[in-house]
């Protein structure tokens, strides 16, 4: 295992990482606030979330992320707001993201509404590679530490009505470089551009289902597709499948235990050749919403 993390600190560390990604989510459908900021807001009640990720579980130095967000419309307004905080590490490598997320929503036709939203974002990068890794020693491939602060701004609108919604997003507009005058590379993060869209099917008064999609595409990598397929029955019990392309298969379930509280896990079994080195992936997270006052305390949700 410790061979397997000193070849992935190598190449972070010996590659311009161009192509460097935001923090991955099978639950995505459950966190679109992390990937829309024009989603803040259209759940027509306070809602709380929290989500911890442990990716390739088994390999050392493997990422780990947490996310807590927070978002509600304002009311007598198209105004909605959202808080956000994610912390995310890859062996030596952490990141720390505070997003405020802002939507002003327009109703388009009876039952649909279009949201554009704006997010703001400031960005705590550390890489601590002074000292020693799993015994692996790093003084060798670089000689500082990089501790540093990037604002950066975001954008999305996000179409919806109550059975559909189509989202377009970029959450990081601005290139920043987090490692440079080192002589082996510099890591660099590149707009990660994003489209999610979602269908639901009632199958009978008591099953739903809905298939869902994410787009992620940033410059030097890749375009990355996620398809899912989940069932609710008796708008408590879910189900379903999803498949990141050429990257792993993924079982979510979910329980809404009641009106206000959700929680929901996805395993990932990787596809990829590091899968042989990992025992696959865990998702787990909460959700706890508060209901305005003026709402009738609808039946949950599917998005």
């Amino acid at each position: 295992m410790k061979k397997v993390f000193l070849i992935m600190l190598l190449v972070f560390i010996s590659f311009s990482v161009e192509a460097q990604q935001d923090a991955q989510y099978t639950q995505y459908m459950y966190n679109t606030i992390g990937i829309n900021p024009g989603y803040a807001g259209s759940r027509g009640a306070l809602s709380i979330l929290g989500l911890h990720r442990a990716q390739w579980v088994g390999l050392d130095g493997a990422p780990r992320t947490q996310t807590f967000s927070a978002h509600m419309p304002i009311e007598n307004s198209r105004i909605g707001l959202g808080l956000s905080f994610v912390n995310d590490k890859l062996g030596p490598v952490s990141e720390q993201y505070i997003n405020l997320d802002v939507s002003y929503t327009i109703p388009v036709s009876e039952g649909a509404k279009l949201s554009f939203g704006a997010k703001l974002v400031a960005n705590f990068h550390k890489v601590d590679l002074l000292n020693e890794t799993d015994g692996y020693s790093t003084n060798d491939i670089l000689q500082t530490n990089v501790d540093r602060f990037n604002p950066n701004i975001g954008a999305g609108v996000y179409y919806h009505t109550q059975k559909f919604y189509l989202g377009l997003s970029v959450p990081n507009f601005l290139a920043t470089e987090h490692v440079d005058g080192v002589s082996l590379s510099k890591a660099q993060e590149r707009m990660n551009f994003y489209a999610i869209t979602g269908y639901v099917f009632e199958l009978s008064d008591k099953v739903k289902l809905k298939p869902a999609g994410l787009l992620k595409y940033v410059e030097g990598a890749p375009l990355q597709a996620d398809i899912s397929l989940n069932a609710m029955y008796n708008d408590r019990f879910r189900l379903g499948l999803a498949y990141r392309w050429s990257a792993a298969l993924s079982g979510l379930a979910g329980f809404q235990i009641n009106q206000q509280l959700m929680i929901g896990y996805a395993y990932d079994w990787d596809t990829t050749d590091l899968g042989q080195f990992n025992s696959g992936s865990h998702e787990l997270f909460l959700r706890f919403e508060l209901f305005n006052h003026k709402e009738n305390l609808i039946s949950p949700r599917f998005f």
